[in-house]
């Protein structure tokens, strides 16, 4: 497919990202918008990160699997947690998603002032297929 997960010498090597992704030739890209915990009824799902974040992942997936492709596609995360919020809770809903067989994508951490009404987490995306 022509994506490379590349972490350089002299940077530090993580299980849970990795440093950069190189796309190497034409391929079809999708860019998710930021999802948050909101189930398909348009309600968010729970008071917390954790709850939140799952069904954000679940979002994720869906769309996705929308277009032939799977979360292992995913080349960029983008996550943003109201401040005041841990993410472990976070951590734990990705690990729960991601295959460790998978390269992991590059992902960002933001902690933003709010999100919306209710939302504690949002989720975006680029995959590659």
């Amino acid at each position: 497919m022509g994506v490379r997960h590349i972490n350089p010498e002299g940077l530090h090597r993580s299980p849970a990202f990795s440093q950069a992704v190189v796309v190497e030739q034409p391929a079809k890209t999708i860019y998710i918008g930021g999802q948050n915990g909101v189930g398909a009824d348009g309600k968010v799902v729970g008071p917390t990160v954790g709850e939140q974040a799952r069904q954000a992942f679940r979002n994720l997936a869906t769309i996705l699997e929308s277009e032939g492709a799977s979360l292992a596609n995913i080349v960029q995360w983008s996550i943003a947690v109201v401040d005041g919020h841990t993410f472990d809770e976070g951590v734990a809903a990705f690990q729960q998603v991601w295959n460790p067989a998978d390269p992991p994508p590059a992902i960002t951490v933001h902690v933003v002032a709010g999100l919306g009404p209710e939302f504690l987490v949002e989720i975006d995306a680029i995959a590659v297929v």
